[in-house]
């Protein structure tokens, strides 16, 4: 069953002058559409979407992946988890971040690599969704 959306305009006009009731029918369903295409374009957009993953917004997680020491200059430590396909960095800084849905392989590539820091740079670094990990307490 269609709703008629002229009916509550088109009472408040007089039925002598049809030229306002099409123009009020034709205004409300414009404003209408321009609502669903507002809508559809804020929830769309990927900025918006962009937004909610910059790292001061991130959520911070307890590892317990093991870690092992890298001959680099810029990395520290390098992780790999086979369950969760997850790649884990410690900078020489302390930071510690966990790039996920990383191949296995691109983490023996990694150790096997002349320069581990180029490496992350050109293959892991902004090509993976990273979580930033709490560093592990000292004991």
């Amino acid at each position: 069953m269609e709703t008629d959306y002229r009916a509550p305009v088109a009472r408040t006009l007089r039925r002598s002058d049809p030229v306002r009731r099409r123009v009020a029918y034709r205004s409300s369903a414009v404003s209408a559409v321009a609502l669903l295409l507002l809508v559809a374009l804020l929830v769309s957009n990927p900025l918006l979407a962009r937004a909610a993953d910059r790292p001061s917004k991130r959520p911070v997680i307890a590892s317990r992946i093991k870690r092992e020491p890298v001959p680099s200059k810029g990395l520290a430590a390098v992780g790999y988890s086979n369950r969760l396909h997850a790649l884990e960095v410690e900078f020489r800084d302390g930071s510690v971040y966990r790039y996920l849905e990383v191949p296995r392989s691109l983490h023996r590539e990694l150790l096997a690599a002349e320069s581990k820091a180029r490496f992350y740079n050109q293959h892991i670094r902004r090509k993976f969704r990273s979580v930033r990990v709490k560093p592990r307490r000292q004991l």
